[in-house]
Formats: C-alpha cells, structure tokens, sequence
C-alpha cells in the first residue's frame, strides 16, 4: 500500500523528484538525441524482468515506425517526442506504482484524434504478434 502524506503518495513523491531531475539533465545535455537513447536505456534496464520486457519491445517498435521521435524520460518512464520535446507516447512500468498491468500512453500531442472520442492509454500485459501489430499502428499514426 502506498504511504501517504500531504496529498501524494511517496511514489508519488519520488516521480516528482525524478522529473525534476530530468528536466536538470536536459537542460544541461540539451535536446541530445544520444542523451535521451542512453536515459531511456537506463531506466529501462532499471526494471523487473516483466516490465523490461515489455518496455524494450515499446522501444523497439517506436525506433522501426516513428525513428524520428526523440527518446526521453518522462517520470522515469521511457518516453518518446517531438522535436520540440512534447512527449508523444510513453510507457509505464506496473511495479512503477504497483498496478497490475503495465501502460502504454499517449499524450496531447499524438496525431490519434478521432471525433468525439479516441484511445489515449492501453493496459499492456504482454507483447504477441497481435499487440505489436496494433501497438505499431497506434504509435505511427500518433506520431503522423
């Protein structure tokens, strides 16, 4: 159970902290594509087996459909962006906050727009042929 205080929880807390220290590393290392593939890496190889394995298949789909999004981390997250640095499409572990599934998420910026109503995260429990055919097909069109 996540321990509260103050209105956020300590994971809560510790994603805070972890973005503020993100945003002191990108200003110091600029829009480094080089910086934001070794963070992404880090933070990737940082987690459970489970998780791990999901998140290198996110990275290597995002890198054969959409090269030219910038990797980064967003929360600690494994995330992926613009030039200009609006995160487009993130994962999130599930031991990241305890959930029971991982996420795979897209931000204000993915080109997913679809009337009145469209997909804006899916729960991730394990990469097929199937869901890395439809994760690849979500993650071109949101990065148009």
């Amino acid at each position: 159970m996540a321990e509260k205080t103050a209105g956020l929880s300590k994971e809560e807390r510790d994603a805070v902290k972890q973005r503020a220290s993100e945003l002191r590393a990108q200003e110091k290392a600029g829009k480094n594509r080089a910086a934001g593939e070794q963070a992404v890496r880090e933070a990737i190889a940082a987690l459970p087996d489970e998780d791990r394995v999901l998140a290198e298949g996110i990275d290597r789909i995002v890198s054969e459909v959409a090269p030219h999004l910038v990797p980064k981390t967003w929360y600690g997250f494994p995330s992926y962006a613009t030039e200009d640095g609006k995160i487009v499409v993130f994962f999130k572990a599930a031991s990241k906050f305890t959930s029971r599934y991982a996420t795979l998420g897209f931000e204000e910026s993915a080109k997913l727009d679809d009337g009145d109503l469209w997909v804006t995260s899916f729960a991730l429990l394990a990469l097929t042929p199937e869901t890395e055919k439809k994760i690849a097909e979500h993650i071109r069109k949101a990065a148009g």
